[in-house]
């Protein structure tokens, strides 16, 4: 059996990034990249072009949640038990009504519930929904114009994995899901050690006031500092950069943190933090704004960029805060920091 994995687009940035990640990718025609395709139009154009292909595994890029022990336990339904098809699903325990709309003379009715004999959550075994995160059939299938059918399978994932990102609102909770209880990949999570933060446009909102006598005055949110000195107090090391001499600046914040100016190459300074207190790159988290810090962004075990940051950055990042350089950006991003600590905890626990 050949084992693959495509990614299948009609975006130059995803096929590039698809392909860093060791993907390989199929073309999308323009006939299946519009708004009203269907999953179904793209795997189909694709198993036409690929006649090798005997099953198919659609994994919903939406549900960040899934693992690899989950996805070789479906594999096996069907190579090893037989099944067409198997489609994932999460227990829930809610109860539903009838709806009635508005004009109708008519009373709303339980449809798996008795009010009179309401179940305990913890008595009731709940019901199970399809979730979306993916589905597997054979090619037989595909080609009727299925994605279920045949001889069927359900998997039931845990419910902390069930994450499925439907509209804005669902991209918080994905965020501390996928920290919490997200795939992180074979090699043991490590904690943050050690933050570098860029001075203008990330500590600052990047705006230098200058006076008639040619000094320089910068501001600063309160709450970023209070979110370094948290960070402090967990035991990780802060320290800032800058591509300008601002060292009078900093001495006149008087915020006491290693900082290192006036810096032509940001990475090299970075490896030189990082190699003299003997981190991992997963060790090290990084907050920048521009061009000069894509690399560091890039190396970096965590980075993030302020809502702000140039487009460069932002494709570099791994989070993008919702706020913006010198208003909050660095407490944000020490929280985000936060929950990786929480998930690095979990898993020793366990």
């Amino acid at each position: 059996i050949t084992n693959s994995i495509w990614v299948s687009t009609d975006h130059d940035e995803i096929e590039k990034v698809a392909k860093q990640f060791g993907a390989q990718v199929h073309r999308r025609s323009p006939e299946v990249s519009q708004d009203s395709s269907t999953s179904l139009e793209a795997i189909t154009e694709f198993l036409n072009h690929h006649h090798e292909v005997d099953i198919v595994g659609n994994i919903q890029a939406t549900s960040p949640c899934l693992h690899p022990s989950d996805l070789i336990k479906v594999a096996d339904l069907i190579q090893k038990e037989g099944f067409d098809s198997v489609f994932s699903v999460v227990r829930r325990h809610q109860f539903r009504w009838s709806e009635v709309k508005k004009g109708e003379n008519k009373m709303t009715e339980p449809q798996n519930l008795n009010p009179a004999k309401r179940y305990r959550r913890q008595d009731w075994p709940g019901e199970l929904y399809e979730n979306g995160s993916f589905y597997f059939a054979k090619r037989h299938l595909i080609e009727k114009g299925y994605l279920q059918g045949g001889k069927m399978a359900y998997y039931e994932m845990r419910a902390e994995h069930s994450v499925d990102i439907d509209i804005d609102i669902d991209w918080p909770i994905a965020e501390q899901r996928v920290l919490s209880f997200g795939y992180f990949g074979k090699e043991p999570l490590k904690e943050v050690k050690l933050l570098v933060c860029s001075i203008d446009g990330c500590l600052t909102n990047g705006r230098v006031y200058v006076t008639e006598d040619h000094k320089e005055m910068v501001s600063y949110d309160y709450r970023d500092i209070a979110g370094i000195d948290l960070l402090k107090k967990r035991g990780i090391q802060v320290r800032l950069i800058s591509d300008r001499d601002c060292s009078k600046t900093l001495s006149a914040m008087q915020l006491g943190f290693v900082a290192e100016v006036n810096v032509t190459n940001k990475l090299q300074v970075l490896k030189d933090w990082q190699e003299d207190m003997g981190l991992s790159w997963k060790e090290v988290a990084y907050l920048g704004n521009e061009e000069s810090d894509v690399e560091c962004l890039k190396q970096a075990g965590m980075s993030g960029v302020p809502a702000d940051a140039c487009a460069a950055a932002q494709k570099a990042a791994g989070y993008i805060c919702k706020s913006r350089g010198g208003c909050g950006a660095v407490r944000e991003f020490a929280e985000h920091i936060f929950l990786l600590l929480e998930k690095v905890n979990s898993a020793r626990k366990q």
